[in-house]
């Protein structure tokens, strides 16, 4: 009996590790299919459609910017991970790189080229004309505004100003109650950036009519020190809530107004993780946007000579999460977000006079 013991436990044991050598494989295979363009995925994960090549060239804010660029990273990285695509990110250090990093991918045959930023329109214009077989999305720019007008290209827009009007509009509560005037730091004036200043203010004033506006550029979408800089004079000057629309930059303004026990107002990605100071952001949602175009483009459905248009009717701009000082606003957010995606509040200014 001792003998016949001994073997069935033998038995057992090299049955356990057989079992544990097969589990283990298993997480490894799990690990790569999550690690990037060259995942290889399970049957029963297999992406559907073809694995096609994709492109992205960020404008000079680079991917370290926590908003613009890093949101149009992550549509791409989803798509890797749940397409199946190929991918590619270039980084432009100065604007001198848009057409080479533009022309690098178009040489290589990528079937989606993604030039993120309204900066980036004339290189655009430059690259898809010279390869029309090339498809190309830009963030932030109207293809039937492109010099040439390439049939190749598609415009990926928002409504800034609709997503600037509820972070206003949140900011004249809080100042309403608080006593104190708003700010914003907008990198450059471009009508991005203008979009969601205008839309700032005018949201403000509906909300705390006759409250004091007060608004600068920095000129730089990277160097934080300058937006803080303005920031700081603006709080000095008696703002309470303050609105970056900088990019990297941008990020000084958040510090500005940790720095002095106000509120910031973060642009394009949720940047409530920044700090309790963050009451609020106006959300962009370039993620979404390149997702949706890569499986477009994977679909044999690229739509060139277009632009779609996010919105807050469509999910597509809006408010991220409400901070400790805005969640007593939350109902009446909802309510001014409602009447925006029904039209009652249309004509939102979207240019910064």
């Amino acid at each position: 009996m001792h003998h016949r013991s001994l073997r069935a436990m033998l038995i057992a044991l090299v049955l356990a590790i057989a079992a544990f050598g097969i589990t283990a494989c298993g997480d490894d295979n799990e690990e790569s299919a999550g690690g990037g363009s060259a995942a290889t995925t399970t049957a029963a994960e297999e992406p559907k459609g073809k694995p096609i090549k994709v492109g992205v060239v960020t404008d000079i804010g680079g991917l370290n910017d926590r908003s613009f660029n890093a949101l149009a990273n992550k549509g791409l990285q989803q798509a890797i991970k749940e397409l199946g695509v190929q991918g590619r990110v270039l980084i432009s250090k100065s604007n001198a790189d848009y057409v080479p990093n533009l022309s690098t991918l178009a040489q290589q045959k990528y079937d989606l080229i993604i030039p993120v930023g309204f900066l980036m329109a004339e290189a655009t214009n430059t690259v898809a004309t010279k390869f029309p077989e090339a498809n190309f999305a830009i963030v932030d720019f109207p293809q039937g505004a492109l010099k040439d007008k390439p049939a190749n290209v598609q415009g990926l827009l928002f409504k800034e100003n609709e997503a600037g009007y509820l972070a206003g509009y949140l900011a004249g509560l809080y100042t309403k109650d608080n006593d104190g005037s708003i700010g914003s730091v907008g990198g450059q004036k471009i009508p991005p950036v203008d979009a969601y200043i205008a839309g700032y203010r005018a949201g403000a004033e509906a909300a705390n009519p006759g409250v004091k506006t007060l608004n600068g550029y920095s000129q730089d979408f990277i160097d934080q020190a300058k937006c803080k800089e303005i920031a700081l004079d603006q709080i000095a000057k008696g703002a309470k809530v303050v609105f970056q629309v900088a990019g990297q930059c941008g990020l000084g303004v958040i510090d500005a107004a940790k720095e002095k026990g106000v509120q910031a107002i973060g642009v394009d990605a949720d940047q409530g993780y920044l700090g309790a100071q963050v009451i609020t952001s106006a959300l962009k949602k370039i993620d979404v946007a390149v997702f949706n175009v890569i499986k477009s483009a994977q679909d044999g459905a690229f739509k060139g000579a277009t632009d779609t248009i996010a919105t807050v009717k469509s999910g597509g701009v809006g408010l991220g999460e409400l901070g400790a000082e805005g969640q007593m606003y939350a109902d009446q957010l909802k309510e001014i977000s409602d009447q925006i995606a029904a039209g009652e509040i249309a004509d939102i200014p979207n240019e910064v006079k």
